[in-house]
């Protein structure tokens, strides 16, 4: 089965790193995680691993890090296959997560149509894989679908407020026709698909340059750098530890077959920008300034999550607070940077 073109199973890669795993118990998977050396996809293989599933790790290292992954070498049950996944891919595999695409502004933003060929392309090569090997697969959107939003918090049923041309656009409408596809290929062909839309998240493994907002103000105040707040600072953000969101995750994957989402994850908490630059400056004991700079260009004024559907579906909810997941993250960066600039910079 294929929507592109009828030679196709001629110009697949030979990819049968993927296909020598030592025999698996019945109870236990076969995953592919695409962007599995990436901030997320790591601290997902690493969660499938350790529960005894064989994980096979796709990444095209673009924006994911080998690092991130180099622990993951000790399981025997775990693969990588460098490869892009805008090039069609097929894998013996029981479940997808789809992770694959730059996360943030800056890194989305550097090539917007490979981004958006990533999203979509990416997406139809990844459905049609799950067609033919009657896959159940995860696909990660985003809160970035609302858009600037209108509603607040905001719920699933919200249609957002996207500008479809503006520097955002390659991420937010890529994302949106993800979604789109997603739930064509499950009405028209039966795919069992899951959709998650995920909330700023942070925590360690996020790359020094990452370019969003948390890992921004903990490498500007660890190095004495003034911190930069664009605008007057009083737009809300909800931050999301990474261990509450991959939970999230696999609790979704695994959830009945009629819950296709799209579900809401993040933490509900809101915070202003400034908020949490005094929470960043506090914790490093910095003696950073804070300086404004112009609001980029569509950046939206609210973002919280309503999770009332990830509560009553899934029984899921964040449980690590703000100050929690900060001292986490800035002890992890701490580490990276203590070194020096020239090892830093070779971690991405």
């Amino acid at each position: 089965m294929n929507y592109f073109r009828n030679d196709f199973r001629k110009t697949l890669p030979s990819l049968n790193e993927g296909n020598d795993f030592p025999r698996r118990p019945k109870n236990l998977k076969r995953i592919l995680v695409t962007g599995g050396a990436g901030f997320l996809g790591s601290h997902l293989c690493e969660l499938l691993l350790g529960a005894g599933h064989e994980v096979i790790c796709v990444d095209n290292f673009s924006t994911g890090l080998r690092r991130n992954i180099a622990q993951l070498k000790r399981f025997d049950t775990f693969r990588v296959i460098a490869h892009d996944i805008v090039e069609p891919i097929d894998l013996e595999v029981d479940e997808i997560y789809n992770l694959a695409c730059p996360a943030s502004p800056p890194h989305y933003q550097a090539d917007p149509i490979q981004t958006m060929r990533t999203c979509v392309v990416g997406s139809l090569n990844l459905l049609d894989l799950a067609a033919r090997r009657g896959a159940r697969i995860f696909q990660a959107s985003t809160s970035e679908i609302y858009g600037d939003p209108q509603v607040h918090p905001q719920v699933e049923s919200y249609w957002g407020n996207v500008n479809p041309f503006g520097p955002r656009s390659c991420y937010d409408e890529g994302k949106r026709c993800a979604e789109t596809l997603f739930h064509d290929f499950h009405k028209v062909h039966g795919v069992e698909i899951k959709i998650v839309r995920i909330f700023n998240t942070y925590g360690p493994r996020m790359r020094p340059d990452d370019g969003r907002v948390v890992s921004n103000f903990i490498v500007q105040a660890l190095k004495g750098e003034d911190i930069t707040i664009h605008g007057d600072g009083s737009q809300t953000r909800s931050f999301c530890f990474v261990d509450d969101l991959i939970d999230g995750f696999v609790r979704l994957m695994a959830s009945p077959s009629a819950l296709t989402g799209p579900v809401n994850l993040g933490n509900p908490g809101e915070f202003t920008i400034s908020e949490l630059a005094e929470q960043v400056i506090h914790q490093t004991g910095s003696r950073s300034k804070i300086v404004r700079r112009p609001l980029p260009v569509d950046d939206p004024r609210q973002r919280r999550p309503d999770i009332s559907l990830a509560t009553e579906a899934l029984g899921w909810r964040p449980t690590v607070n703000l100050s929690e997941g900060l001292a986490r993250t800035i002890g992890y960066f701490d580490g990276l940077l203590s070194g020096s600039d020239r090892k830093v910079m070779e971690l991405v």
